[in-house]
């Protein structure tokens, strides 16, 4: 009887052990930022978009997890100016040929495995999802004391995004836009 308590507690330590060490910071929303750049034949347009919210899950100092949803008609084309084209852009990217963000208001990032690569780098695998369209990213994380950056390329048709693709379209000539677009993501918690 006594080495059935002893295991017990020693059970009761260990689980509490190891749920202590486990912590979430939430990023603040406010100064995480998301950049994109959208590329095609003639050019390119940037812009940014907002975080809703987002977690980075840690135990024992090392990252292990995370969360993150972004407010898809937060989209703003940074690269234009206003009356000169800036709406009419940011109106399209919100449209259903592009992300349809009246019927798709968020996109989410949720890990799926994180390794240690380095010295504060991690490479984590996520499924993204978009216009209710779930697939894989693989990206590199480089977290500091209370901020993570990283930059990563996302293949938009693979979320039905074909609009203007050289991938699904012929004859677009100088209008094929590229089929990836990159994001660089600064979180701040």
């Amino acid at each position: 009887m006594r080495n059935f308590k002893t295991i017990a507690i020693a059970l009761v330590v260990a689980l509490t052990t190891l749920t202590a060490t486990a912590q979430d910071k939430k990023i603040n929303t406010s100064k995480s930022t998301i950049a994109w750049v959208g590329k095609k034949v003639t050019g390119q347009h940037s812009g940014t978009i907002s975080f809703k919210d987002g977690v980075l899950t840690f135990k024992s100092g090392k990252l292990t997890g995370g969360s993150f949803t972004v407010d898809m008609a937060s989209i703003n084309v940074t690269d234009i100016k206003a009356g000169e084209g800036k709406e009419k852009l940011e109106g399209h990217l919100k449209a259903d040929d592009f992300f349809g963000t009246s019927n798709n208001p968020t996109s989410k990032l949720v890990f799926k495995s994180v390794k240690a690569k380095s010295a504060n780098v991690y490479t984590v695998t996520a499924d993204l999802t978009m216009k209710n369209i779930t697939k894989p990213v693989t990206f590199d994380l480089t977290v500091n004391k209370n901020s993570a950056t990283t930059t990563f390329k996302v293949d938009r048709t693979k979320y039905d995004i074909k609009y203007g693709s050289g991938s699904f379209f012929d004859g677009l000539g100088d209008k094929a836009i590229y089929d990836e677009f990159d994001l660089t993501v600064n979180l701040v918690f």
